[in-house]
């Protein structure tokens, strides 16, 4: 880790910041036990915490959501045991949407982003890898070209490594200027891109710990960095192993993973418990609902979670 590195600042102090965690899925379709056992962790840890637990869907790109999806993703978790406070937000409202603009707005305002004209194409040619793909190489920063129109908005990024502390994978570097390059907040179909919505949507929940997959760990210094530019608080991050199949895919809609049938809720809990490596009693796995919880919801430890991130099934 580099000794000249950025650190990130911890949470607020519980006193002033009251822990709230929150459970944010996709609708692109129904759960399946991947999803099932972030919601778990995330769901049992603000309880373990007397704290307040939310449910966002994250439908920004409504191409990709499959009808019907929420409202079964939210029958489910209330059928199974699952109690969330407030209202659930969806990132598509007219009122959500409405913020996001309000804020890349005040970004555009402070010279924090640019306009960029670049197709992925013409990036991938210039670019080199990066964590999660080409790394922009910032054609636009300084203007665009002649006769260029603007598709996307690009997010100014430093080349000073950031660091944080994850509860359950460790200490975190990432340097985004060479590992991710100017990122996109708002996308050329117009569209604006998750890594602000998430930012703004935490923010505006306070939400003040992040109990989530360790398939988004690499976005986490984006999400931190915008925060820090919008003086935002920063949350405190526990990234759990994602459920992998064989061939060491991460378990989603993409894999074709199995959607949770309503009657399997003992097992399935059962076994997103064991996988994190919470050992809950074996006779318990053919019992009913509500003692399994009770127990889990007694047992629950942070720290048994193993520290990798993905296990496969």
């Amino acid at each position: 880790m580099s000794d000249n590195a950025s650190t990130f600042p911890s949470s607020l102090p519980a006193h002033n910041a009251p822990y709230c965690g929150r459970f944010a899925p996709s609708p692109t379709g129904d759960l399946h036990q991947g999803s099932l056992i972030a919601a778990v962790a995330s769901y049992l840890d603000a309880r373990a915490h007397h704290g307040r637990w939310l449910v966002r869907m994250e439908d920004l790109d409504v191409t990709r959501c499959m009808p019907g999806a929420a409202d079964r993703i939210l029958h489910l978790l209330d059928a199974w045991g699952f109690e969330w406070d407030g209202p659930v937000v969806y990132q598509n409202s007219a009122e959500r949407q409405q913020r996001y603009a309000q804020v890349l707005q005040s970004l555009r305002d402070a010279d924090m982003v640019y306009p960029c004209g670049c197709s992925r194409k013409e990036i991938a040619e210039v670019a080199h890898a990066g964590i999660d793909g080409p790394v922009y190489p910032g054609i636009c920063r300084h203007g665009l070209a002649s006769g260029r129109e603007p598709r996307a908005w690009r997010i100014r990024t430093v080349d000073t490594p950031l660091r944080f502390i994850d509860l359950i994978q460790g200490a975190q570097t990432a340097d985004l200027a060479n590992e991710v390059g100017d990122f996109v907040l708002r996308r050329a179909d117009g569209l604006f891109a998750y890594q602000l919505a998430v930012v703004v949507d935490d923010q505006d929940q306070g939400v003040t710990h992040i109990v989530r997959g360790a398939d988004l760990l690499d976005s986490t210094p984006r999400q931190n960095y915008l925060r820090q530019l919008l003086h935002y608080r920063l949350p405190e991050y526990a990234h759990i192993p994602v459920l992998a199949n064989a061939a060491g895919e991460k378990l989603s809609k993409q894999t074709r993973a199995s959607a949770l049938q309503i009657e399997q809720a003992v097992p399935a809990i059962w076994s997103a418990l064991s996988f994190l490596g919470q050992q809950p009693p074996a006779e318990l796995a053919q019992g009913a609902l509500k003692p399994l919880w009770d127990w889990a919801r007694t047992h629950w430890q942070l720290s048994r979670i193993a520290r990798r991130r993905s296990i496969s099934s």
